[in-house]
């Protein structure tokens, strides 16, 4: 018997840091969002408990449906073209021999570019005298209001967040490409296969994990994405950009109510964990 508990055992200290870290900064903030969301706090520390009363307002409230249509949308923006980008990538890197690891670099950098500096060089660029609207001139095509146009803003920003992001996935799907057997791929070409066909016959199907890994936590920093939005269009034009994290730091930081920026909290968390649950699933069925 102690034989048996002694290798368990060891595995959980191992793990114990680890642990540790994630039920003191995730699983007790959570914890005390949820009572939070219970009352009336604000900034000067006094509250009062008012039950549901916070859930009940949040379902009356437009503002919060239309910044969840407004998150929806840009999620369904972002995650499909975060995800074709860097899947596209990261089979170009693994097809190149010669110095793929400076053009690795080279596309990993954005990803360690704050939000800050990108959401400024990207608030440049989309200006109507910036980069873009300077090369649609050339064509008479310009000027575009990136920035200033309900309909657009969404998609710049999620191209924003494409550019910054898309690296990390990048290194996953990488990761993933590395790991399968190129014999698979070599007896597949010796039978007459093309690129197309190896792609779709041996290379998506043994990929499908590594990339609904990366669908998962592609969707949820899509719905937690905050800084680039602050820096670049504070919500605007119109509210065409205020998204339900946008609408939490208002609530909390701007009218300091911070039971209702908790439950406002909340919601997200259960829409985030209900969507990666689906997800789950259907990665489950899809490896079945």
């Amino acid at each position: 018997m102690r034989q048996r508990l002694r290798d368990p055992m060891a595995g959980l200290l191992f793990v114990l840091p680890m642990l540790v870290l994630f039920l003191v900064f995730r699983f007790v903030p959570i914890l005390g969002a949820g009572g939070m969301s219970l009352t009336d706090l604000n900034l000067g520390g006094e509250w009062n408990f008012v039950g549901v009363d916070n859930y009940a307002r949040l379902l009356d409230d437009p503002k919060f449906w239309d910044s969840l249509r407004i998150t929806l949308v840009y999620v369904a923006i972002y995650v499909p073209l975060t995800v074709l980008v860097a899947l596209g990538t990261a089979l170009l890197l693994n097809a190149v021999v010669f110095m793929r690891g400076l053009f690795r670099g080279m596309l990993f950098l954005p990803y360690v570019t704050s939000f800050v500096l990108a959401g400024v060089i990207w608030r440049w660029i989309y200006e109507f005298d910036g980069m873009i609207n300077g090369l649609l001139g050339k064509f008479d095509l310009g000027p575009v209001g990136f920035l200033e146009e309900a309909a657009l803003v969404l998609p710049a920003l999620a191209v924003v967040s494409v550019w910054k992001g898309f690296g990390y996935s990048m290194l996953i799907l990488l990761a993933g490409l590395k790991s399968i057997p190129a014999s698979y791929l070599e007896a597949a070409t010796v039978d007459g296969a093309g690129p197309w066909q190896r792609f779709r016959r041996i290379t998506l199907p043994l990929l499908k994990p590594t990339l609904f890994f990366v669908v998962i936590i592609e969707t949820i920093g899509a719905f937690q994405t905050f800084d680039t939005i602050y820096v670049m269009t504070g919500g605007g034009p119109a509210r065409a950009s205020y998204t339900l994290i946008y609408g939490l730091y208002d609530q909390g930081f701007k009218f300091s109510n911070l039971g209702y920026a908790a439950t406002i909290g909340i919601v997200l968390f259960a829409l985030v964990l209900v969507v990666s649950l689906v997800q789950r699933r259907l990665l489950d069925r899809g490896n079945a």
